[in-house]
C-alpha cells in the first residue's frame, strides 16, 4: 500500500462484519493467498483517501524465484501478521472486554498515534464506534460504556472520532498489561 488506511474485514455467518486489521502505508494485503490454494476472502475498504498498488501474482512468483530476498521479506510479513493474529486470539480468550478496550487504544497508539504538544498521544485513525467494537469483539453499546468510563476517569478524551490518551499508565493498568 502506498498511502492511506485500509480496513481489512470478513463477514461472519450471520452477516456481521469482523475487522481483521487496519493496513497502513507499506503494508501488504492479500499476500497469503499467493502461496496457498486458499482464496483470499477478506474485503478491503479505504478509511481515508488511499493509494494502493496491485502486483500480479505471476510477477511475484517470478521475483521470488529470481531474488530470494523477496521471499524472505514475504515470509517476514507473514510471520508478523501471524504474530498479530495470535496476540489478538490470546487477548480475546484471556481478557474481558473491560481489558480489551484499553489494550485496543494502546495498540492504536503504537500504530497510529501522534504525540501532541502536551505530550499526549492522539490517535490519528478515525474509526466509527461500530468499527472499534468489531475490532475489540463486543457490542457497540458495551464499547461506548467502557469509553465513557475511561473518559470519566480522565484516562482518555474523545472528540468525535478522535481519541487522545491522557494517562497512558492508567490505561496500561486498565488493560491489565504487566509487560509494557
Amino acid at each position: 500500500m502506498a498511502d492511506g488506511k485500509i480496513k481489512v474485514s470478513k463477514m461472519n455467518t450471520d452477516g456481521k462484519e469482523s475487522i481483521v486489521r487496519i493496513a497502513s502505508r507499506g503494508d501488504v494485503i492479500g499476500h497469503r493467498s499467493i502461496f496457498t490454494d486458499q482464496f483470499y476472502s477478506a474485503t478491503a475498504t479505504a478509511l481515508e483517501d488511499s493509494s494502493v498498488c496491485f502486483i500480479d501474482e505471476k510477477y511475484i512468483i517470478k521475483l521470488v524465484k529470481e531474488q530470494p530476498s523477496v521471499a524472505c521479506n514475504l515470509i517476514s510479513l507473514s510471520g508478523r501478521d501471524l504474530g498479530a493474529a495470535e496476540n489478538k486470539v490470546a487477548s480475546f480468550s484471556k481478557k474481558n472486554v473491560r481489558e480489551r478496550v484499553p489494550e485496543f487504544f494502546l495498540l492504536l497508539k503504537e500504530s497510529h498515534g501522534v504525540k501532541d504538544e502536551k505530550g499526549h498521544w492522539r490517535i490519528t485513525l478515525k474509526l466509527s464506534r461500530e468499527e472499534m467494537a468489531s475490532i475489540v469483539g463486543t457490542a457497540t453499546e458495551t464499547l461506548i460504556r467502557f469509553i465513557s468510563e475511561l473518559r470519566d476517569e480522565g484516562i482518555i478524551d474523545q472528540e468525535g472520532k478522535e481519541v487522545t490518551i491522557l494517562d497512558e499508565e492508567k490505561l496500561i493498568k486498565f488493560a491489565n498489561l504487566g509487560y509494557w
